[in-house]
């Protein structure tokens, strides 16, 4: 059984049939829809992504689905960024790579390439899971896994801060306080506190080239769903509890549906959704030991979608026609009452399309923490056609757990979800879903030898 039918589930589902083989039988629980987060809204008979838009050049477990299912990568639409303080845009986006290169290093100094460097070298160690992964290596626990990837370093980096270490390499206050509160607070909705490693990760999304599904991301999930012929079960799992048989654990899946209450039995379940009390009433029985409850809160995160006519006179664009940015990160300034904001393109772009006008009405999307009011609404747009808002708790609160939590809750019931708390991407939810395949697959097969082994870049390079 695998729980949820969001990316991590589709993609659990699809690595679980790789490795077990097409005779598994595999049953996928989910309440809500297929795609979890991953979801689209209307607005004027197209679909826009409301949230999960954007996927890193080097995210090579997407890369493949997409091949896989063959999808299409999302046509590119050009468009400028800049950061606002509130009162004033503190960097601005030009049309030309040099000057903006210029302006970073006029304002900023080495920083943005000693950040850049930082990036690279963690980012250049996580491509090594791709390599472990290939050859069948799996690992019990997120600790475990970021070991092999950087050594200690890479654990100590979801303890400390980003701010703390980017400092520490040489990268400015002001820079940190400017770029990468931006970066930070339009990816997690969260400061510079947050970890160093989910920093990282957020932060190497914004200097590469990313991309998007034609048609929307969720397409993945119902993709894989399909090509793993899942059998996909309308209902919400309300908890789990031990049997044995044969001296094998079987777990019986207990869940609610519109038919009522049913259960059933299985000899492996991946839990993909957030087993935190803040997010499910959850049950687990007749654990020895009980499977504890998991510390940590998560961020509430509002998305909405709004088509209308940018106020530009906000901004210090009187003249709406001059207005040059598709794309506003902000400062961490305490008035400022929305995170990013974006002229959001359609999730399909015939060869015709073009962007809105600065002073004709668009689709935008604005990322805030609390729902926006009639007011502040009035501030960000002249008027407005439509707002389509959308809650949800989406990432950890990075400060609110000091520990990682595990990957193998029991024998063979496996948690995925944890993996957010290191970093939170569509790709680290696949890289997690392949290590859970292979680490059931290696336990259940008894191939020890492949699960949190030591030294693994050499040995790597001597199996080939």
């Amino acid at each position: 059984a695998v729980v949820g039918a969001g990316l991590g589930g589709s993609a659990s589902a699809y690595f679980l049939q790789q490795h077990f083989g097409p005779q598994v039988q595999l049953d996928v629980y989910e309440a809500a829809g297929v795609g979890g987060r991953l979801a689209t809204v209307t607005v004027n008979k197209q679909q826009y992504e409301s949230r999960g838009a954007s996927i890193h050049a080097l995210s090579l477990h997407m890369q493949d689905f997409v091949k896989i299912l063959g999808l299409k990568h999302r046509r590119e639409v050009a468009g400028k960024s800049a950061i606002f303080s509130g009162e004033h845009f503190v960097l601005e986006e030009t049309d030309w790579y040099l000057l903006n290169l210029f302006r970073l290093w006029w304002h900023y100094g080495i920083s943005f390439l000693r950040l850049q460097m930082w990036v690279e070298e963690v980012m250049e160690k996580f491509m090594r899971i791709y390599k472990y992964q290939a050859h069948g290596y799996a690992f019990s626990s997120l600790e475990e896994l970021l070991r092999s990837l950087g050594g200690e370093a890479f654990v100590n980096m979801t303890q400390r801060s980003v701010a703390e270490s980017l400092l520490e390499v040489g990268v400015t206050q002001r820079f940190v306080d400017d770029v990468i509160a931006a970066v930070l607070r339009s990816s997690y909705g969260q400061s510079v506190l947050v970890p160093a490693f989910a920093g990282a990760m957020s932060l190497a999304g914004a200097q590469g080239s990313t991309w998007a599904v034609e048609g929307g991301n969720k397409l993945v999930c119902s993709g894989l769903l399909k090509l793993t012929k899942a059998n996909v079960i309308s209902a919400r799992v309300t908890g789990i509890s031990l049997h044995s048989s044969e001296g094998r654990a079987l777990y019986q899946v207990h869940y609610e549906s519109t038919e009522g209450q049913g259960s059933a039995f299985y000899d492996l379940v991946v839990v993909t959704t957030p087993l935190h009390p803040s997010r499910s009433n959850f049950t687990f029985e007749n654990f020895d030991p009980p499977i504890p409850d998991l510390p940590g809160a998560f961020h509430p995160s509002v998305t909405s979608v709004v088509h209308g006519y940018l106020n530009s006179s906000y901004f210090g664009f009187p003249d709406p026609k001059l207005f040059p940015f598709t794309s506003i990160l902000t400062t961490d300034t305490p008035d400022l009452f929305f995170h990013a904001m974006d002229n959001v393109c359609p999730v399909n772009i015939s060869a015709a399309f073009r962007r809105k006008q600065p002073q004709e009405a668009a689709v935008w999307r604005v990322l805030s923490q609390q729902p926006l009011e009639k007011p502040q609404l009035k501030t960000l747009f002249r008027s407005y056609y439509s707002v389509q808002v959308t809650e949800w708790p989406t990432y950890p609160r990075y400060d609110s757990a000091k520990a990682l939590p595990p990957i193998v809750l029991h024998e063979n019931l496996f948690y995925l979800s944890g993996v957010e708390w290191v970093a939170s991407s569509m790709e680290m939810v696949a890289v997690a879903a392949k290590n859970v395949a292979l680490l059931a697959y290696n336990r259940w097969h008894q191939e020890l030898e492949k699960i949190d082994q030591k030294d693994l870049m050499h040995k790597v390079k001597t199996e080939l």
